[in-house]
Parts: structure tokens; C-alpha cells; sequence
């Protein structure tokens, strides 16, 4: 590899496959020129043998690749020799993993019985509670000592007996030694895992694959590119583990998994991926092999060939300047289009379908959290009047003929059509591919333009376009639309979530639009979801909640139903829902209020990093959690 190449992917413009190096895992390899991998974690206790045993088969049958188990302390570790056993005996033989957090004798016992484990460096080896320290130079290279006096006796245990380790640093677990210099950064995280690898590097040790976890998608991509990064400086090459931690349930959980997954498949990086839905395991894999199949997408690719670098920073967040074009642009949030130009013929039903309800008796236009903002209408006419927040958009000759004249109702043209009409007001241009009319767009600051294209690899074409964009200096604001031919649900909502991931975490868009064979209802839905996951537009509550697995202490996906039930009218506050200590405090620095299993039965509420009530009974904690939102004046009563 070429070290003197600082990007995150072989190529900006180009989608191709990032290679890393092979690690062998029991049966399986990972990297290099292997298949993207499925995987997933049990749910149940590891003492459970027999639970344990009938849920890896479950994940197996579904396609789970690699199976991983908790093991929190030595009796746990000590059951996956009997799990491992029972399994290969059954004719079941993928590779067991190890989940290993505070407890090093815990991962030294696994290392021996099974073919990998996990640790968390935040956890492995040092604290988290919150504390500040302050550190001397001298002080620090002391405590890495510390770690690796600590972590040294694993990588020996691992080296001798082929077992494979997955470095795995999360958001929410940084230790308090690498938050007092680093702060709550993507660059935290890498170092956190830099430290590790250094150790295992000395020790001649390369079995190795690493993952940089969030819930938030923004800093769990930017801590993916600048590990790569990182690695790449220091000569390291290892497979990565992709993963949105805590993304959540149903719809949001899969597209909050898919932005940011998405995102780095799309750029070529990732040798195996887990989606942590609060939902079975089984459940899971399925969702990642569409995201897999996804990400190997190469044959209706367009050739973007360019000598061209990216014109922003691709490990930290800031939005494309644009200018403000009625209530697009600036510092405005995305606007949502909704699509009817494929209907015959319009009434006022249609706009129930994103987001507006129209009252005959009353006369009036009620909207709903989701609404679109503007309605593409193509070549047909409406013959009533539309919401006065709505923007109407037709096909150039029907605007001409029939609403130059209107407020709120405005032209979608091709360059083409532009030849010899002068537009006076805002309109909406077509940018296909990569065909930027650059002298036309100077001359008409008031074209919003609408890039579209037909194949694949939207992610290099979109960011090309940006490229060009910037380079000319044209501040126009900038309409992403994404369509797919797909009539399986949540493969549309995936493959498109993919897709525009890594456009708004990156800054770029003032708008998206979609269109397909769904329902305006699914679209609209999935409109807003995509600029929820990616933190461009909060429109509903948000669930930090995290997949069940053998340390959960109360039923998950129960309990966030019941959370969701009573909170989901409380638009923009997000609500953490852990099932146990490991991760829950940190991941819930990114949340407002925090709901985290302590004890069989017993519950910590949180408001933000702060515990404010301890062991509450479960059967109390739903109401206290209301009580604690209302007291800190964030509590609104539902409409009903």
C-alpha cells in the first residue's frame, strides 16, 4: 500500500472495493478478497446452554456467519467450550465469538475454547466514570504501560492458539483517560483502538479485525474513514467490523443501520457487518445480507474517470454553504419532496399519503410532523387550492401554460428546455449524471438543482457533481433524488438509505426526493427517516436502543414498545433505552433521557450523562421516565 495516500478509500470517484488484509477465523475468512460476512450476537444468558445452542442454530439457518455470546465473567467464558461442542457435534460449525468487556481472565479463558474474541479498550483495560484527569505527558506514557502490562497476556493467549480478537472501541464506552485528552471525538475512538493494535503489532500478533461503533451515524462513519486513515499512516491493514450500535427497531432501526453502514459499503470499506436491531438475531440477517448485496452493487455503474480530490473534510461534519431560495438552502433543513406525477389524476386524498389531511366539513388543510414541503405534480393539473406551506412543481410546458402566473408554483426543467425562456423566478433544474451546465447555472442564481441519475453508484456520481460544484464556485442549493425499481419494501428502504447516507453526513443536500414503486406513505416516511438518521432534520422522537444480548436485564423489545407507545409524540427528543451498564451511560451522552437496566427488575433513569434515579422497580420505571420529562420541561401532552 501506498503510505503516502491519506484518503479512506482507493478511490473518491470510483466504487471499488477497499482490500485489507486476510484474517482466518476458525471455518471463515475475513478480508482481502473474501465475501462481506453477515453476523449477529445471542440474546440469551451463556449460562443457558441449551438456550444458547437453539438460538446460534436459529441465527446459523438464517445465514449468520459468525455467532457471538456474551461472557461477562469466567463461568460464562467457560460455558462456550460446552456451547462450541454441542453445536459442531449438531453439524453446525461457524465460528463462536466471545463478547468481553471488564473482565480480562473472562476473554483469557474464551481465547482458549472458541476462535475470537471481542474487547472494548475502553472497558478492557481502564475506567469510565465520567471523571476528568488531567495527565502529564509522563503520566500518560504511564498508563499505557499500565495497558499493555494488562492486554499483553491475551494477544500471547491468542497468538498460541490461532484464535482471531475483534478490537471493538464504542462511542459510549471511551474511558475517561482518552475523553480527558481527546474529548468525545471520532478521533478518541481511533486512538482508543491505535493503542491496542500497536500492542498487538509488537507482539507479532495480526489476527485482527477492528470496529469504531456509534449510535450517532455521523460519528460512527467519521470514525471508520479516519481509522483507515490512521491504520494506513502506520503501515496497518486489518479488516473492518461495520456496525450502527443501538440503532433501534422496525423502520428507523434499519435505516439508521443503513446510512451509516451504507455509507462506508458504498466507498468500499467492510469485511463483515452486524446490524443491531432491537429485534431477535435471527431477524438481523437478512437485513444485512440486503445491505451486503447493496454495497457489492458494480455492474450498472457509471466511469467517473477524474484526477479530482474531494473539496471537503471527510472526518468531520460541516454543511455545504448554499443560498437561501424561498425555504431552501442556507441554514434551512432539508425539505422532503413528494412525487404524484405517476397518478392519472389528483385529489386531495393524494396528500394524505405525505403528510396533509384535508377537512371537507371545515374546509381546511391539517398537516402532520411528516409533510412534505413540496409536491411533484409532473404534467398533471389540480383544480383546488393547496396548502399555502406547500410548493407546487409541474412539468415546464404545464407550469407555462397554466401556473406562471401562481404563487407557490414553480417550473422543473431540463437544460434543454431552458434555451430560450428567461426564468425571473425560482425554478428547478435537472442535473443528470455528471452533465453540469456550468455557465447556465452562473447566470441563473435562482436554479435549485435536482441531481438525478439511473445508475448505481449514486454515492461517486453525487459527489463528483459536488466536486464540480464548489471547484466553480456555484452556491445554488442542491436537490438529491434517489430512485430504485424495487417492490420488496425493506430492500427499497435499505438500498436507498445506502444511498444518500453518505451525501448528508457529509454536508451535501438541501433536499431529497424519492421515488419508486411504494406507497407515498413508505416513501414519505422513509424521507424523513434518512434525515433523522443522519441528524440533518429531527422531526420525531429518537430511540438509542440497543440489541438484546445475554447481559440484558429486562425484556428490550417490550419495553421499548412500551417507551415508544407513551413518548413518540415528543418531536426531536431522544430517548436512550440499554439494557444493561456496559455501554448504556455512554451512548447516552447522545441522548437527553436514558432508561438502563442496573439489576434483575431494577432501573437507573438518566438525563444525559447524569443518573438522577437509581433502582427503580421496572414496573415504575415507564411512568418515573415520563415524570422525569416532565419535570425538566420537555413534556408535551399528545394529541388525540
Amino acid at each position: 500500500m501506498n503510505k503516502t495516500n491519506t484518503n479512506y478509500c482507493n478511490n473518491y470517484f470510483t466504487k471499488q472495493r477497499f482490500l485489507t488484509s486476510e484474517v482466518t477465523i476458525g471455518s471463515v475468512k475475513i478480508g482481502g478478497t473474501n465475501p462481506i460476512l453477515p453476523q449477529s450476537m445471542t440474546t440469551t444468558d451463556t449460562m443457558d446452554v441449551e438456550g444458547s445452542v437453539a438460538q446460534s442454530k436459529r441465527m446459523i439457518d438464517a445465514g449468520c456467519e459468525l455467532v457471538r455470546l456474551t461472557a461477562p465473567s469466567k463461568k460464562e467464558a467457560e460455558k462456550l467450550g460446552e456451547i462450541k461442542a454441542i453445536l459442531n457435534q449438531d453439524g453446525y460449525h461457524k465460528p463462536l465469538v466471545a463478547d468481553i468487556h471488564f473482565t480480562p481472565n473472562a476473554a483469557e479463558i474464551a481465547a482458549k475454547l472458541i476462535e475470537k474474541v471481542r474487547v472494548n479498550p475502553g472497558n478492557y483495560a481502564d475506567k469510565k466514570k465520567f471523571e476528568e484527569i488531567e495527565f502529564t505527558e509522563e503520566s500518560y506514557q504511564e498508563e499505557l504501560i499500565r495497558i499493555e502490562e494488562k492486554f499483553t497476556p491475551l494477544v500471547k493467549i491468542c497468538k498460541e492458539h490461532g484464535t482471531a480478537m475483534r478490537i471493538g472501541t464504542n462511542h459510549g464506552s471511551l474511558s475517561d483517560r482518552i475523553l480527558s485528552r481527546f474529548g468525545d471525538t471520532p478521533e478518541g475512538m481511533v486512538e482508543s483502538a491505535m493503542e491496542f493494535l500497536r500492542i498487538c503489532r509488537k507482539q507479532d500478533y495480526h489476527q485482527l479485525v477492528i470496529s469504531m461503533k456509534a449510535s450517532n451515524t455521523l460519528v460512527m462513519v467519521q470514525a471508520y474513514r479516519l481509522l483507515v486513515k490512521t491504520m494506513h499512516a502506520e503501515g496497518m491493514n486489518y479488516p473492518l467490523h461495520l456496525g450502527v450500535t443501538e440503532a433501534g427497531d422496525g423502520e428507523d432501526g434499519r435505516i439508521k443501520s443503513a446510512v451509516g453502514i451504507g455509507a462506508l459499503l458504498e466507498d468500499g470499506l467492510g469485511d463483515t457487518i452486524r446490524v443491531s436491531l432491537t429485534e431477535d438475531p435471527e431477524f438481523e440477517i437478512p437485513v444485512a445480507k440486503k445491505l451486503i448485496d447493496k454495497g457489492n452493487e458494480t455492474k450498472n455503474n457509471l466511469l467517473v474517470i477524474t484526477n479530482k480530490t474531494i473539496t471537503y473534510n471527510p472526518y468531520q461534519y460541516n454543511r455545504r454553504k448554499t443560498i437561501i431560495n424561498h425555504n431552501i438552502g442556507g441554514k434551512n433543513v432539508p425539505i422532503v419532496f413528494a412525487d404524484l406525477s405517476k397518478k392519472e389524476k389528483i385529489s386531495t386524498a393524494n396528500f394524505f399519503g405525505f403528510g396533509y389531511n384535508y377537512s371537507v366539513s371545515l374546509d381546511k388543510w391539517n398537516l402532520q410532523d411528516l409533510a412534505a414541503d413540496y409536491v411533484f405534480l409532473g404534467n398533471l393539473k389540480i383544480d383546488f387550492e393547496t396548502p399555502g406551506t406547500l410548493g407546487i412543481v409541474h412539468e415546464f410546458n404545464t407550469w407555462k401554460e397554466n401556473y406562471v402566473d401562481k404563487s407557490n408554483h414553480y417550473p422543473y426543467v431540463t437544460f434543454y428546455e431552458t434555451t430560450n425562456y428567461k426564468f425571473n423566478n425560482t425554478f428547478f433544474l435537472e442535473i443528470k449524471n455528471i452533465d453540469l451546465p456550468i455557465e447556465y447555472i452562473k447566470e441563473n442564481p435562482l436554479a435549485i438543482l435536482v441531481l438525478t441519475t439511473k445508475f448505481e453508484n449514486k454515492t461517486q456520481i453525487y459527489r463528483y457533481v459536488r466536486t464540480l460544484l464548489d471547484e466553480n464556485k456555484l452556491d445554488n442549493p442542491v436537490i438529491l433524488k434517489y430512485e430504485h425499481d424495487l417492490k420488496d419494501v425493506e430492500q427499497f428502504q435499505l438500498f436507498t438509505a445506502s444511498d444518500a447516507g453518505n451525501q448528508f453526513i457529509d454536508g451535501f443536500g438541501d433536499g431529497i426526493w424519492i421515488t419508486g414503486p411504494q406507497s407515498l406513505q413508505i416513501i414519505n416516511s422513509l424521507s424523513f427517516g434518512i434525515l433523522q438518521a443522519t441528524r440533518t432534520r429531527i422531526s420525531k422522537t429518537e430511540y438509542i436502543s440497543c440489541p438484546s444480548c445475554g447481559r440484558t436485564l429486562f425484556d428490550l423489545q417490550e419495553t421499548t414498545a412500551k417507551i415508544r407507545s407513551k413518548t413518540s409524540h415528543l418531536k426531536g427528543i431522544k430517548i436512550g433505552i440499554m439494557g444493561c451498564i456496559v455501554n448504556g451511560p455512554g451512548e447516552m451522552a447522545d441522548a437527553d433521557y436514558g432508561y438502563v437496566g442496573t439489576g434483575p427488575g431494577k432501573i437507573h433513569l438518566y438525563k444525559e450523562k447524569e443518573v438522577v434515579r437509581k433502582n427503580v422497580s421496572e414496573e415504575e420505571a415507564v411512568d418515573a421516565l415520563i415524570q422525569l420529562i416532565k419535570e425538566h420541561g420537555d413534556w408535551v401532552e399528545p394529541v388525540l
